[in-house]
């Protein structure tokens, strides 16, 4: 990566740690994906039951494979036979790991979903939420970060779901109300009511979608 474009990333990653700090949430800054796994095991305490929204951006840097391990009691719904029951048992998760759709400058976090199994247990349930975002997600305001969800984080989802939404096809957000829909349920996070809940670790590196 260009040494200016880590230099920019590293003083924009303050700024947004400032504004997670002013929302009761805390943020951290690991310079790569290596860094960014050991800050994230190190908010997980051992034998903690661990569960996941289908986070691209944990796995891109170790954190699913981690969270595997004999160490964690993890919740696995890709293999779970009953998968609404592995989605309940989440909520009661000591440790939730999530990406982001959107991060604005400020600390706002932005989310949109299917399901709604992700971003419920992100606004409620689980005792920790920690967030895995890569730069490549930090936008300048609300808006900005509303649009990046819909018009790249949704489509590129859709199509890698196969999905048959007109933004998997045009590659652009058409406010669609398709039964594929996966803009069901968006949720923007700008305050956590509970202190040490919810931990945003910003990584320099494009991560996720």
């Amino acid at each position: 990566m260009n040494e200016n474009i880590v230099k920019r990333n590293a003083l924009l990653a303050q700024k947004v740690i400032k504004g997670l700090q002013s929302r009761n949430m805390a943020g951290y800054y690991a310079e790569t994906r290596e860094a960014a796994l050991a800050i994230a095991l190190s908010l997980i305490p051992a034998g903690s039951t661990v569960a996941m929204g289908g986070a691209t951006s944990a796995k891109e840097i170790g954190l699913t494979e981690a969270v595997k391990t004999e160490k964690f009691r993890f919740v696995d719904r890709d293999i779970a036979n009953d998968k609404r029951a592995a989605m309940l048992a989440a909520y009661d998760a000591d440790v939730f790991i999530s990406g982001a759709n959107a991060i604005t400058e400020d600390g706002v976090l932005v989310n949109i979903d299917g399901y709604a199994n992700r971003v419920s247990a992100i606004a409620n349930g689980p005792r920790k939420v920690i967030f895995i975002v890569g730069m490549n997600k930090v936008c300048p305001d609300p808006d900005s970060a509303m649009k990046r969800a819909r018009n790249v984080a949704a489509p590129v989802n859709a199509q890698r779901f196969g999905l048959s939404t007109p933004c998997s096809k045009t590659g652009a957000c058409m406010n669609c109300k398709s039964p594929d829909t996966i803009c069901c349920q968006i949720l923007v996070t700008r305050y956590s009511r509970h202190a040490d809940r919810i931990h945003v670790i910003l990584v320099n590196d494009s991560l996720g979608f």
